[in-house]
């Protein structure tokens, strides 16, 4: 929950080059790299027969273990395009095994398939994300609630729930199968809605922004990551305050643009940003570029039960308030799962443009806690 001092000007302009005073500061991720050794069958397991080396041979390649089964000799190397699988046992064969399909079943049908060369292969709903949403962006696909307490420009003071209810996930990847630290391509899909709702007047629903991504990520080396898609974005005004007060003013705010992103490690703990987006379609004062840029920082990693300071910083400039834009800093505590998944509780600062679409050129300054979950 975020706890808000939220104050809207009457459409007067940001601090003068607010944003060029963007500190980039410390940030998030490392790469740990998951490895697991297959362990040595026993020479009485009936499908090995060779020697230690052969075993060891065996054991990682369902190949040899299919030549095994049928009576050929593994004692000689065997090559294959198959990757090592330490989960996968040589009792366990099954038809999919012995035809080539690499996961063989341990549990349960594996969805992953081997590639020819590198040690990547084809992963189905994978683990872990390659290009992670940026913490401080308040524009993300996430979950997350804060509490906001707003002061309009006729000094009415209204307490409000803003909460966006979302999230990110891989989908279809082409990489080394590691949920930490993975690596190549990746096709995620995001999407989420934020709504804005009113706690004095019986929760009734304000605003909400809806958004819909397919991002495209890649990255050969964990350090420096690329991202290129598309995205959906429209504003709604809610029917309630349109019964509430009579307002039929309306926007019909729509963007349907294509994104480029690059994110770079300085250090494992250290990460900086920079994307741009173009719409080809626009509506309700909405117009075609946007930039983000920003910094995090944080222990890399999974943490355990006590978890580990962060902080974040974004800014976000469009076109349609003449580059201007939001600029957002976060600060507090982090625990990170082993897939990358990240929970955060801490404060918050935006000063800028509304974070919801429907008020795009209204000015905010909020200042409270928030509470965030990435998948």
């Amino acid at each position: 929950m975020k706890l808000t001092n939220h104050r809207v000007a009457k459409r007067t302009p940001l601090l003068a080059g607010m944003w060029r005073h963007v500190a980039a500061v410390v940030g998030l991720f490392c790469l740990i790299g998951l490895t697991a050794g297959a362990a040595a069958q026993s020479a009485a397991d009936p499908f090995l027969v060779a020697s230690q080396a052969s075993l060891t041979t065996a054991y990682n390649d369902p190949a040899a273990i299919r030549l095994a089964s049928l009576g050929a000799p593994i004692g000689e190397p065997v090559t294959t395009s198959v990757v090592d699988y330490p989960s996968y046992s040589p009792t366990q064969a099954d038809p999919l095994a012995l035809s080539g399909y690499a996961g063989g079943y341990a549990g349960g049908y594996n969805t992953e398939y081997t590639m020819g060369t590198g040690g990547w292969r084809w992963e189905l709903m994978p683990d872990g994300l390659i290009y992670r949403s940026y913490q401080a962006g308040p524009r993300e696909s996430r979950l997350g609630l804060h509490t906001i307490h707003t002061e309009n420009p006729i000094n009415r003071s209204e307490w409000l729930w803003d909460a966006t209810l979302g999230g990110r996930k891989g989908v279809l990847r082409f990489g080394n199968g590691d949920p930490t630290d993975p690596r190549g391509w990746q096709l995620d899909l995001e999407g989420a809605t934020t709504v804005r709702l009113n706690l004095d007047e019986n929760r009734d629903v304000d605003s909400s922004d809806f958004r819909f991504g397919v991002p495209i990520t890649y990255t050969s080396d964990g350090i420096l990551k690329y991202k290129v898609g598309y995205y959906h974005v429209s504003s709604h005004l809610g029917d309630e305050l349109i019964t509430r007060t009579g307002v039929n003013s309306r926007i019909n705010y729509v963007r349907d643009a294509i994104i480029a992103g690059v994110s770079y490690n300085v250090t494992p703990s250290v990460r900086l940003y920079g994307e741009t987006a173009y719409a080809f379609f626009t509506a309700g004062g909405a117009e075609p570029w946007e930039f983000q840029f920003g910094a995090e920082w944080s222990a890399p990693g999974p943490t355990d039960i006590y978890g580990t300071p962060f902080l974040a910083t974004n800014a976000h400039l469009r076109e349609e308030i003449d580059f201007g834009g939001d600029w957002t800093l976060q600060t507090g505590w982090l625990w990170r799962g082993e897939t990358g998944s990240t929970l955060r509780l801490g404060l918050h600062y935006m000063n800028g443009k509304s974070t919801q679409y429907q008020f795009f050129d209204r000015n905010e300054e909020q200042v409270g806690i928030g509470l965030w979950c990435d998948f």
